[in-house]
């Protein structure tokens, strides 16, 4: 069966991504790749696999049901660590699988703590402390009962890592906040080396803080939006390029989203297309129909503003996006025929949609335009 549309993944540009992660996390960080969101959209059966080849096992994800999913992918080779959320009845077989995962508050200890008794092994778990962000983690004034604990329970606890999630290291306006945080995590680090209760690291680097803080990498990064080609944020990019003095961005985008032209019409000056009356055509035009819509992750607020590139040009969304289907406007593309394909994002040659440029014009985030990509789509490794 062939869908409507379909992606396409660049390992070439996946491993260009991965030197400058393995670069900027230098020797004495351990690399960890955040896949969680079907890895930002991506695929985690693809993703995965792709790392793994590059020669990167280890795998960060949210919650439980994606650890399984790593650990298919990955013919149960990886290392898989759980920054989120395991139900109870799940602990004893997370365990068994001696996959770590953030421990966050003292419910949630003591579950981890029965599940470890009752299955006689090791429970490798990251204390994760809330430095300022205000989300999850135990407040640092519990930083020694929680370690008095730990030496407490030696038969039961392996304590993995002490962590702490950074409240948005890719924006300046953040940086007295992060700065704050930093101070307390370090203040939890140097009791924690007083009281030797030593994890086997240490971390607080998202891809933002590897690339800015050098300083605050410890022993290990998290690496999410960085390794699939793109920057936390313009900040972050255009920090990096006026440092290195260069206007050449190092990151290569790896996904590819493209469709097929369904129907072609020819349309009156003076007709309106689609559903109620968002567009009037103001002269005699020709359009297409592409087999996708909102229900397929292409956003309903790129009605009459999206572009897309077909037969080598870009060409405008016209009408109003349905829930499966999206007209364009090919007027002036010549030999232009049901069947061709068009690019929702990426491109041919220098004429590319930029996932960036394709989440200004649909108001999105990246990460929140890609983890809408359905994970029924196909995804092609290509070289």
């Amino acid at each position: 069966m062939i869908s409507a549309s379909s992606i396409e993944l660049s390992e070439s540009a996946y491993f260009n991504n991965l030197d400058l992660v393995e670069k900027w996390a230098g020797k004495k960080s351990t690399i960890f790749l955040v896949v969680k969101g079907n890895a930002y959209g991506h695929g985690i059966y693809q993703i995965v696999p792709m790392a793994m080849k590059y020669g990167i096992s280890k795998f960060a994800v949210f919650n439980y049901s994606e650890a399984i999913e790593v650990e298919n992918a990955s013919d149960g080779k990886a290392e898989i660590m759980v920054m989120g959320y395991i139900a109870e009845n799940d602990y004893c077989e997370a365990i068994q699988k001696e996959i770590s995962f953030f421990v966050f508050n003292h419910i949630q200890l003591n579950q981890v703590l029965i599940a470890a008794e009752t299955i006689k092994k090791l429970a490798k778990i990251h204390l994760e402390f809330n430095t300022g962000m205000n989300r999850s983690g135990f407040e640092p004034s519990l930083a020694k009962q929680l370690f008095e604990l730990v030496k407490a329970n030696p038969q039961y606890i392996q304590l993995t890592g002490i962590c702490s999630h950074l409240a948005g290291a890719e924006s300046i306006a953040n940086y007295v906040r992060i700065k704050n945080q930093v101070k307390v995590f370090r203040s939890i680090e140097k009791l924690s080396k007083t009281m030797n209760v030593l994890p086997q690291y240490f971390h607080l680097a998202c891809s933002a803080a590897m690339v800015r803080f050098p300083s605050i990498r410890y022993d290990l990064v998290r690496v999410g939006i960085i390794q699939y080609g793109l920057w936390p944020s313009m900040e972050v990019l255009l920090e990096y390029l006026n440092k290195k003095k260069t206007s050449a961005d190092p990151l290569k985008r790896i996904i590819s989203w493209k469709t097929k032209i369904m129907d072609i019409q020819q349309i009156k000056s003076g007709q309106y297309i689609g559903y109620g009356n968002s567009f009037l055509a103001n002269k005699n035009i020709k359009s297409a129909v592409l087999p996708i819509g909102y229900s397929h992750g292409y956003s309903r607020v790129l009605s009459n503003s999206g572009n897309v590139i077909v037969n080598n040009m870009k060409v405008k969304v016209i009408g109003t996006i349905n829930m499966n289907a999206t007209t364009i406007d090919v007027t002036d593309v010549p030999q232009i025929n049901i069947g061709d394909n068009v690019y929702l994002i990426g491109g041919e040659g220098d004429l590319q949609i930029s996932i960036s440029s394709f989440a200004e014009m649909s108001d999105q985030l990246n990460y929140e335009l890609l983890t809408r990509l359905p994970k029924d789509l196909p995804r092609t490794i290509i070289a």
